[in-house]
């Protein structure tokens, strides 16, 4: 199999380009990240891994904001990440510039498909090692969220996951993302934070989560607002199981008098 991963455009016997399939692995091994589409807001969540406290935590933010109403966050290279943020802003200024009209979800996130796609097929380059959750409003008003693999894939989604142990959290989205829930700010956020709890190993003061509704600038919940949604989390979970005992100890009396 070595002899098939010295170069990005040869493939392996069994169809697999081996640098892509590298590329995917970088990707597991990020920082979990997760996106979540509301009728009103998109929400956008990482996390933050422990760094050193000398240094300045705004040089490490892995969420950006690509134009107005589009942001973005990443699993994977922080640097790669930089790179596409800064090739996405300047196309994002030039399609307004020469359109007159805000670029639509779909044309960045074709875009950045696109661009890392080509990365997969020209010798002397390696593929973009970071899989990116691209989330905004259109001139519509209209709601998108897009997922983009190093392979150059793209597609939309509701809510999706990506990074380390993105398979654990998707699946929680799944299981609990509703209609109902996503005409609700506070409800999604509470959301995306139980999911993150799931697989994080540094605790709820790690998250990052941004805040984008329409209409509205990109707003960064800061440390004391996360901490107030984490406390009515543990809250609830607190009365679940209150109730729960409760409900166990009326069933046991019941069966008793049986």
């Amino acid at each position: 199999m070595t002899s098939y991963d010295r170069a990005v455009t040869i493939f392996s016997p069994d169809g697999h380009l081996l640098q892509v399939e590298y590329a995917k692995e970088a990707v597991r091994k990020g920082a979990a990240a997760l996106g979540i589409r509301g009728h009103n807001c998109i929400i956008l969540a990482v996390e933050k891994r422990a760094i050193s406290s000398l240094q300045e935590e705004r040089t490490i933010r892995k969420i950006c904001a690509l134009d107005d109403h589009i942001i973005m966050t990443f699993a994977g290279f922080t640097a790669d990440g930089r790179v596409l943020v800064n090739r996405a802003q300047v196309e994002c200024q030039s399609y307004r510039l020469n359109v007159e009209d805000p670029v639509t979800l779909e044309y960045i996130a074709r875009y950045i498909a696109q661009l890392k796609q080509k990365y997969t097929q020209s010798n002397g380059r390696r593929p973009f090692g970071l899989s990116c959750l691209i989330g905004g409003f259109d001139y519509d008003g209209s709601a998108h969220l897009y997922q983009t693999e190093p392979s150059g894939i793209y597609h939309e989604w509701k809510a999706n996951a990506t990074g380390q142990s993105a398979g654990t959290v998707r699946e929680f989205l799944e299981q609990n993302y509703t209609d109902e829930l996503a005409g609700s700010e506070a409800g999604l956020i509470t959301l995306a934070i139980k999911a993150l709890l799931l697989v994080i190993q540094s605790g709820p003061n790690n998250l990052d989560i941004a805040v984008l509704g329409r209409g509205k600038p990109l707003r960064m919940l800061d440390a004391e607002t996360i901490a107030q949604y984490v406390a009515a989390i543990e809250k609830g979970k607190q009365d679940a199981e209150k109730k729960n005992r409760e409900s166990n100890i009326t069933r046991l009396h019941v069966k008793s008098e049986i």
